[in-house]
């Protein structure tokens, strides 16, 4: 018995040296990523109940900031606004097939979708918006018609001014022209999901952000999570951590109305897990629905797209035998919600620079890997 004892003591104390290892590599690799020119700050939080990890780093080159201070994280807002829809779905106040028609105005859906002289508009859906498939050009990033600015190129140059959901969609129909016939291709566009935002408007008598304070943050306990711009965190008084293209600072303008049902998320990692884990347990909306959000279509190499989630094969997308996956969303500010199902692992944060959203996937296949390797 006694032997048996020590030998518990020892595997325990060997475990809790492993995890130290494990703790200190993977904050010397996130240092070594900060070290990167053009990166000012990070944050990190790796999380797992069933290996009992529990990482969090924050780190600015500025200002000091905690792994509580909030950040923007841009795409992953889509996460939310598409599970909305299927909180929505699961009250059958609206099915992911009908036609957008149903719920907006004529004068925003008129000439919406209009490719060689034929009028694709009436035949958009719900689940062509969540899943990028309409055809529908993006005002953020796409070329106009005429050579004119897109709207990431205004950010700067107009800073002060204040989009409207309107204005934005009246943007892409006068200034763009759709890429392809709905659901005969894939193309990643914000559009999409302005027009969602309104839609969940229309149908729950509520703003996005009062939408979903209601029904996701408060219901979550997610006290410091907000809509750029439009509300503000129930408690978190701490302020957004600044995040940058390039050189430029964006995080105070009010330009950044332009970036909303499709972009305008505030928060923290807890927050953000506490959100992706209810959502993986159907806390939020049903199981048949969540896996129906699932339905993937390809994306990229080593990519695919659901109803406002995504799935990275980590192994494809890097050109080796690893079977990883990631399931979440990521952000064009390098911010990341993440799930490995493989891992039992949730890693979310961000490096706040939009030049280092593809090195962020590399940094974090890093660190699953090492979490694998050293179970």
């Amino acid at each position: 018995m006694k032997h048996l004892f020590l030998g518990i003591i020892f595997l325990v104390g060997l475990s809790a040296i492993a995890q130290q290892t494990k703790e200190s590599t993977i904050k010397q690799r996130f240092k070594t990523e900060l070290e990167k020119e053009n990166i000012k700050s990070g944050i990190l939080h790796v999380y797992s109940e069933s290996r009992g990890i529990d990482i969090k780093l924050a780190e600015s080159k500025e200002d000091a900031i905690s792994i509580n201070h909030p950040f923007y994280t841009a795409s992953v807002t889509k996460l939310f606004t598409a599970t909305a829809i299927g909180f929505l779905k699961d009250q059958n106040k609206l099915n992911f097939e009908d036609k957008i028609t149903r719920y907006l105005p004529d004068s925003l859906v008129a000439n919406l979708h209009v490719l060689n002289d034929k009028n694709y508009s009436e035949e958009l859906t719900i689940a062509h918006l969540l899943q990028h498939t309409s055809g529908l050009p993006d005002y953020f990033t796409d070329k106009t018609k005429n050579g004119s600015l897109n709207i990431i190129n205004q950010l700067l140059m107009n800073p002060n001014k204040t989009w409207s959901a309107e204005e934005l969609i009246q943007f892409s129909k006068e200034k763009m022209t759709p890429h392809f016939v709905p659901s005969k291709g894939y193309h990643y566009t914000d559009t999409e999901y302005v027009l969602l935002a309104l839609i969940i408007e229309k149908v729950s008598g509520l703003s996005l952000d009062e939408f979903f304070q209601q029904n996701i943050f408060q219901p979550l306990n997610m006290h410091s999570t907000y809509v750029n711009l439009k509300s503000f965190p129930a408690e978190n008084k701490l302020p957004i951590v600044k995040f940058y293209a390039s050189q430029y600072e964006l995080s105070s303008l009010k330009s950044l109305s332009a970036d909303w049902g499709g972009g305008g998320l505030v928060s923290t990692t807890h927050d953000l897990i506490a959100f992706l884990k209810a959502f993986n347990t159907d806390k939020i909306v049903k199981k048949d629905t969540r896996l129906a959000m699932q339905n993937w279509v390809t994306e990229t190499k080593g990519m695919e797209y659901g109803f406002g989630i995504r799935q990275v094969s980590l192994g494809e997308l890097n050109n080796t035998e690893s079977d990883l996956q990631l399931i979440g969303h990521s952000g064009s500010t390098a911010s990341f919600l993440w799930y490995c199902p493989q891992l039992d692992t949730y890693i979310s944060g961000t490096f706040n620079q939009l030049e280092a959203s593809r090195s962020a996937v590399n940094f974090l296949y890093s660190v699953l890997k090492l979490i694998n390797n050293n179970p």
